[in-house]
């Protein structure tokens, strides 16, 4: 099954990625990682993006594409794939549609932006080995204090409220509109992200066989 995850940044999409991986024995394929990783191994593509980031510009999205295509041709995705921060945007998609890339289905994790920005607010990281814990969901055994290493628990920059704010605004202006998109072509699966992880995906599972 070939599919794209959608859904506000801190909706969940990571934790059921690889429940999905885990069932259909399928990758995640984040486009970060595979961007670096042809860069690093100097692919066509890779060469190609490296020389727009070298000069301080955005890879396009044609290159962009090439290297998910590239990705999407190994042994692993013989079975499908989840596409993982890709397309981020309309012409993105239409230009993933136009590069003949077929998708499945889209399921969309709709959560509440305040849900959203509580649950991120409310992260905290060890600054020694990076475990993560919550002040509500996932407390240490001592507040501030790292359960494994004992070392000082922190509020990553992109887990403050402002920037979980904005965030949000920008996925709301770009990317959201892909619901539309994806409803047109009838892939589209909404999914209501629910207050317990094994609960949200129940509701992914049932809508991947839907």
């Amino acid at each position: 099954m070939k599919l794209i995850l959608l859904g506000a940044p801190g909706a969940g999409k990571g934790t059921q990625a690889e429940k999905i991986c885990e069932k259909l024995n399928i990758p995640a394929i984040s486009t970060g990682n595979i961007l670096r990783a042809a860069v690093k191994d100097g692919t066509e593509m890779g060469l190609k993006a490296k020389s727009y980031m070298d000069a301080g510009q955005l890879v396009p999205d044609e290159v962009v594409i090439g290297i998910i295509k590239d990705r999407l041709n190994d042994d692993d995705c013989k079975n499908g794939f989840i596409l993982d921060g890709f397309p981020r945007t309309i012409p993105q998609a239409q230009a993933l549609l136009d590069s003949g890339v077929d998708i499945d289905k889209v399921i969309d994790i709709e959560v509440p932006d305040e849900a959203i920005t509580k649950r991120m607010s409310g992260r905290r990281v060890c600054s020694k080995c990076a475990n993560s814990y919550h002040i509500e969901y996932k407390k240490p055994k001592v507040e501030g204090i790292c359960d494994a290493c004992g070392g000082e628990l922190i509020q990553r920059k992109d887990d403050a409220p402002q920037t979980v704010l904005d965030r949000l605004v920008e996925y709301h202006k770009m990317t959201e509109p892909l619901k539309g998109f994806y409803e047109n072509l009838g892939k589209l699966k909404v999914v209501e992200g629910q207050e317990d992880v094994a609960d949200t995906t129940k509701l992914v599972f049932a809508a991947l066989e839907d």
